[in-house]
């Protein structure tokens, strides 16, 4: 079946241009100029991914995605202003899988879309091949067949995002990872993203790690160098 879409934005015109190029890849879209009804209909029925417009009146793509990671892990994009660094650095915080910057082109778009639907599918695939098997280091249990991480006998939520990168730590246990393997982990070889923003999804999930056991400490910072997961 094609992935679904959801696109909410309060600028119709971006609703209009951006469904007829996705639809024109395959992608089946549902648009919302909203956050409320968007919220309802993606806790009815999760997309495969969410496209959401940081700026909008009422609930604003910021509370759209904290309501939205409460009950899903569902991948999420920003669109964010030139001027909304400071935003954009928050969202990755909260939970957003990728950010673009307006005015984008949506090839781009299209691009950063396919990029984080392949690590969706990457971290849920089921086989035999080296990227599927279970993972258990010590407290930890990671899944990848079930998109499933516990620790210490609890679950934490995890986006697609913080989940590859965790895998990539996880499997070489006491290894160094630097910034740029995380990336290329996490979002491939084509895609760029910056140092903060692989910065910012590790703190993230140190934090709900945290949540689960306030003594842990299995995340180490290596400044200079990367980060590593240690037992």
């Amino acid at each position: 079946m094609a992935p679904t879409i959801t696109l909410v934005d309060d600028d119709k015109n971006i609703l209009t241009s951006v469904s007829i190029a996705l639809e024109a890849e395959g992608y089946k879209v549902t648009t919302h100029t909203e956050g409320q009804s968007a919220l309802q209909a993606m806790i009815d029925r999760a997309p495969d991914l969410a496209v959401l417009d940081i700026k909008m009146p009422g609930m604003d793509g910021m509370e759209l995605l904290n309501r939205l990671r409460r009950v899903s892990a569902v991948p999420v994009i920003f669109l964010t202003s030139k001027d909304e660094e400071i935003d954009e650095m928050l969202g990755l915080k909260m939970g957003a899988d990728d950010y673009i910057r307006k005015p984008f082109s949506q090839r781009l778009l299209i691009e950063r879309i396919r990029a984080v639907l392949r690590r969706s599918e990457a971290a849920v695939r089921s086989g035999d091949d080296e990227d599927s098997e279970l993972l258990i280091r010590g407290d930890l249990r990671l899944d990848p067949t079930r998109h499933e991480c516990v620790w210490r006998g609890a679950e934490v939520q995890l986006t697609v995002t913080e989940f590859l990168l965790l895998q990539a730590l996880v499997k070489h246990t006491g290894h160094v990872k630097s910034r740029d393997q995380l990336m290329d982990a996490a979002y491939g070889d084509n895609i760029y993203v910056d140092d903060r923003t692989i910065d910012s999804h590790i703190k993230r999930l140190r934090r709900k790690f945290k949540a689960a056991d306030d003594d842990f400490t299995g995340i180490e910072t290596l400044y200079g160098l990367g980060y590593r997961f240690q037992e």
